[in-house]
């Protein structure tokens, strides 16, 4: 039996239709689609609301998506997968996604086969879209956002270092020691990390990465070490990264010429 997926995108438990209509769209925009919401699309039917409707262009094609938005505490019924089937052939979406919180009845699953459906609930949404999500949106910001600590972490020290009087040198060398282990880190989540070694995603919690002596366990905030979600992991690393950026460009500024 496969091992089931336990990463997630975003531990954000939506609480609302329009909740999980709007983190639907968000992740899909972050994957690279154009996102519309409650859009309007005229077919042979008549005017039909698509929930989130989402297009992107590959190669000069269009590939589009289109998802209804199910947060019930029922399961949904299978008149339900008939009727969205038909919306989705109508407009000549490439594929449709129900995502539910309430789950499925058993006729839903049978009503999706040999269709270009797929039933999902919030979990298995994230799965679907956890790899394109990653490679589009969480590595690039990482790197973009953090791109200066990963070089404060290099063995090369910057040109201005060597300018600078002893004792602020010891204080760069100080704050290099106390977090270049983070900026290792955070290279692996990065693009460059993984064209090298061509790894899968880089699992979280970090703590559980992390050998007993790491400098990052007492200098880094534990809501970073151990939080489980990339999303939020992404946030909280960011805030605390550029916090650390701004320590070294600080010796820096002060002495500059």
């Amino acid at each position: 039996m496969a091992k089931q997926n336990k990463r997630l995108i975003t531990s954000t438990s939506p609480d609302t239709w329009q909740d999980l209509q709007n983190e639907v769209a968000r992740i899909l925009e972050q994957c690279g689609f154009n996102v519309e919401i409650e859009k309007i699309v005229e077919t042979v039917r008549g005017e039909v609301e698509i929930d989130v409707y989402a297009e992107e262009i590959i190669r000069g094609r269009k590939y589009s998506i289109i998802c209804e938005c199910k947060n019930w505490k029922t399961a949904v019924p299978q008149q339900i997968i008939h009727a969205f089937r038909t919306v989705v052939g109508d407009i000549g979406s490439n594929i449709g996604y129900i995502i539910s919180s309430g789950g499925f009845q058993s006729g839903s699953f049978r009503a999706s086969e040999l269709t270009n459906l797929k039933l999902l609930n919030w979990q298995e949404f994230q799965d679907e879209f956890e790899q394109s999500w990653y490679e589009s949106y969480f590595s690039p910001t990482i790197a973009d956002e953090l791109g200066p600590l990963l070089t404060y972490a290099e063995p090369l020290l910057p040109r201005w270092f060597h300018d600078l009087p002893e004792e602020e040198k010891e204080n760069y060398m100080s704050l290099k020691r106390k977090y270049e282990e983070f900026g290792w880190a955070i290279m692996t989540f990065t693009p460059y990390s993984r064209m090298l070694r061509k790894d899968g995603i880089p699992e979280l919690p970090l703590v559980e990465k992390l050998p007993d002596d790491s400098k990052i366990l007492e200098n880094v905030p534990q809501e970073i070490l151990e939080q489980e979600a990339y999303q939020e992991f992404l946030d909280d690393a960011i805030v605390f990264g550029q916090e650390v950026i701004e320590k070294f460009r600080a010796i820096r500024d002060r002495n500059a010429a």
